[in-house]
């Protein structure tokens, strides 16, 4: 039969073989597991500081120096801790973009329009040349017939030209057209009649509590009380209503006091049930996966780790927000610490 220190020995073997592995999950899951079992212990603390993020490592180094003062390891890792979280939260520079590598340099044939060979544009020169001057000395004649100018590729075959005077033509000028202006109708808009909102107020009904109240001003009262089986006509006790997010503390069947709570959200709810108070602590720490709330102050559990206690880390009551227990503001939770004793009967549904 294991003996509970040969249960933590074994969590702590497992969590640090998985931690060697590379297998951080089933290293936490060993090491919280190895806290459950001794959280008195510095060894489950430390080992979980290996595994956490940087402010997480802080957490719960200070949990095994409050543990072990004295302790060199806690101390060393403490500065491990420290330096891992400086280096999380340090400014790196921001580097200047480098700039682009230059484009490659393009042929500037390939840019560039297609050029004709140039022995065609000597051949086309020549002979928009030579059209220019037969046209300015041998006009076209009105009188006689044109000479006809026919030009070819071999000079020898060329038929010179007979210089005869000849009438110069005049070109006369043609009449310009003046474009006859368009006639443009203009439209005339009518205006649109414009819809007029007239807002009317509302009285606000007068059986309805105004914006901004508290919920407490609408505290469901339950009309008929019965007592949960076992419990005596005059004994205390207290019921949890889920829906509502109320407690009750009742004395028999006539209700003490009632309370705004928060319980368990979606994914870990409040067990249902009824139950009895078997242990109060003016303070103890919580510790479960993904927190660690220390000194919550005024605990009476009544199920495994599910109890009552007072609640400094938020301030949403009425609105599910806890890991499974019953979730009070401070005072009233002092208040119910002093009125229920341990074995008071605790009825949720």
């Amino acid at each position: 039969m294991n003996t509970p220190s040969d249960e933590l020995r074994n969590a702590l073997l497992q969590a640090q073989a998985a931690l060697q592995h590379g297998e951080r999950n089933a290293a936490r899951r060993s090491a919280w597991r190895a806290i459950a079992l001794a959280p008195e212990r510095e060894e489950p603390w430390l080992l979980m500081s290996a595994l956490a993020s940087p402010r997480a490592s802080v957490v719960y180094l200070i949990r095994a120096l409050e543990i072990n003062p004295q302790s060199q390891r806690a101390r060393q890792g403490m500065h491990w801790a420290i330096r891992r979280l400086r280096s999380s939260m340090t400014i790196r520079p921001v580097r200047t973009p480098q700039r682009p590598p230059p484009a490659a340099m393009v042929p500037v044939e390939a840019i560039t329009r297609t050029q004709w060979p140039v022995v065609h544009l000597v051949i086309f020169a020549l002979a928009l040349v030579f059209g220019i001057v037969a046209w300015t000395v041998f006009p076209p004649s009105q009188a006689a017939g044109k000479i006809d100018i026919v030009l070819v590729l071999n000079p020898t075959d060329m038929v010179k030209p007979t210089y005869t005077p000849t009438a110069t033509f005049t070109p006369t000028p043609l009449p310009t057209d003046t474009p006859t202006p368009t006639p443009t109708s203009t439209e005339t808009s009518t205006p649109l009649p414009t819809a007029t909102f007239t807002e009317t107020a509302t009285p606000w009904p007068s059986d309805m509590p105004l914006p901004g109240n508290p919920p407490e001003e609408a505290t469901p009262i339950p009309t008929q009380v019965i007592n949960p089986p076992g419990v005596g006509g005059d004994e205390r006790w207290i019921d949890v209503d889920l829906i509502n997010q109320r407690l009750y503390a009742y004395q028999g069947t006539e209700m003490v006091n009632n309370f705004l709570v928060s319980t368990g959200v979606w994914n870990t709810p409040t067990v249902t049930g009824q139950f009895r108070l078997y242990a109060k602590y003016p303070a103890a720490d919580m510790i479960g996966p993904g927190y660690y709330l220390p000194n919550v102050p005024y605990v009476m559990y009544f199920f495994k780790d599910y109890g009552l206690h007072g609640t400094y880390w938020h301030n949403n009551f009425g609105t599910p927000m806890s890991h499974g227990c019953v979730n009070l503001r401070t005072e009233d939770a002092a208040w119910l610490f002093d009125w229920a004793g341990v074995g008071t009967t605790v009825y949720v549904h």
